[in-house]
């Protein structure tokens, strides 16, 4: 009896071995088919539904890309500054502000404190104030949003927790002011810590005294 049970067991142990390869490679063959076709469908899948989902999935994904690309402006183009516009700078922070080389210049000042995020996110406010279409309003809205203020960025601003709340009230119907507050928040604080530090630093410094030399010579 024993001896016929391992029979048994042995004849079910090869006959399971040999359906196994079958099955894999009905496991493959259908894997094939999903790569290949779009669902089940064979003989139609270039008129299938799912092309046209698949096509709008990809379009969303590149315009959501280039979106993203654009929240991260480069420097600004800008003639460069006269002598008379760098002395400005000294007077006011907004005047620093009002100008694209000054921007440029106190930016390149920002990156240098690990605190370039600042001026970024001021820029991308400034951007989305600009628009006009909601469709991307929205996106942008949603992309500063994950850049500057989610918690889980790299790139996070320092916002207290009055702004953050009235940001997430915001976020549910954004439109282009739904981080005004944040945005003079930031403004504020780049004036007040980061501003002064500015004046003083090389940066500007070397820039003063590279242009007034050049003032002399002329």
């Amino acid at each position: 009896p024993m001896g016929s049970e391992r029979m048994e067991m042995r004849k079910r142990q090869m006959s399971t071995t040999q359906e196994t390869p079958g099955a894999a490679q009905a496991q493959h063959s259908t894997g094939n088919r999903g790569s290949n076709a779009c669902c089940f469908c064979w003989c139609c899948c270039c008129s299938c539904s799912c092309l046209t989902v698949r096509n709008q999935d990809e379009e969303r994904t590149r315009t959501s890309h280039e979106l993203q690309a654009e929240s991260i402006p480069n420097c600004e183009e800008s003639p460069a500054p006269t002598l008379e516009e760098v002395n400005a700078w000294a007077q006011s922070f907004d005047k620093l502000m009002l100008t694209p080389a000054g921007r440029n210049a106190f930016r390149e000042f920002l990156r240098t404190e690990f605190s370039e995020e600042n001026m970024l996110f001021w820029m991308a406010c400034e951007e989305l104030k600009q628009e006009s279409n909601k469709s991307v309003i929205e996106e942008k809205a949603r992309l500063i949003y994950e850049d500057y203020i989610s918690i889980l960025s790299p790139k996070e601003v320092s916002l207290d927790s009055r702004v953050r709340e009235v940001i997430n009230r915001n976020m549910l119907e954004p439109s282009q002011h739904t981080f005004d507050d944040a945005q003079l928040q930031i403004y504020t604080l780049m004036h007040r810590d980061s501003y002064p530090r500015f004046m003083n630093s090389a940066i500007y410094k070397d820039l003063l005294r590279s242009l007034s030399e050049k003032s002399i010579e002329a």
